[in-house]
């Protein structure tokens, strides 16, 4: 006699998570939840951008959930890029505690996914992961309206370019040092400045920085 066939239809491959945070803590609590989803599997997390773009390149990752900022060398943008520059690459997923326009534009630029924050409902957070996961765009919904009132008013707000010079002013840069590390000219970095006060309607450095923290466009 011959065995009946089966015809339960075998279940799909989990979804392989990598954790990239250089909180210890973040990284548990965030594995603790993920790993309630039947349909999810962390299969690494790692401290480090470095190690985020290493670890990606296995094929058992398929989302990696990318913090913004480490303590080391590399910004979790520039792994992104790195990541994403890769055939076949894992989709990245950007959770953070950051929001301005500065951050989101770089990750946005850099090829992630979606972007979500860090305070976001487990139920959004696993949303999130599986639209990533197929390739969908996944934004928190207070990143999804900065982006549109981007779109609106597109002459009044800051370039990419733009947000990465002020961000620098920010930091306490000089023009010359902002030269240096953007591989700018100073006359350029000058240009951008003049841009920066005229869309801010403010006439100097100071007053550009208070402008654009309070618009939530750079971190301070």
């Amino acid at each position: 006699m011959t065995p009946r066939e089966s015809t339960t239809a075998p279940a799909p491959a989990a979804i392989g998570l990598l954790l990239a945070d250089d909180h210890p803590v973040v990284r548990a609590g965030l594995r603790a939840v993920l790993e309630t989803e039947p349909d999810f599997e962390v299969v690494a997390d790692v401290p480090t951008a470095e190690e985020a773009v290493e670890r990606a390149a296995r094929p058992d990752v398929d989302v990696v959930l990318m913090d913004l900022q480490f303590g080391g060398r590399m910004l979790g943008s520039q792994a992104t890029a790195a990541i994403t520059a890769r055939a076949g690459a894992p989709h990245v997923l950007v959770l953070t505690t950051f929001d301005t326009d500065a951050d989101i534009l770089a990750a946005i630029e850099a090829g992630a996914t979606g972007y979500l924050l860090k305070d976001a409902p487990p139920e959004e957070l696993a949303a999130a992961v599986r639209a990533a996961a197929a390739g969908k765009s996944a934004l928190a919904p207070t990143i999804a309206l900065r982006l549109m009132d981007r779109m609106r008013a597109p002459a009044a707000a800051l370039s990419r370019r733009e947000t990465e010079v002020l961000q620098l002013v920010a930091d306490g840069l000089s023009n010359a040092a902002i030269s240096k590390q953007l591989f700018l000219s100073q006359a350029t970095v000058k240009s951008h400045l003049v841009h920066i006060y005229a869309k801010l309607g403010v006439d100097s450095r100071t007053a550009a920085v208070a402008a654009a923290t309070a618009r939530g466009l750079i971190r301070r």
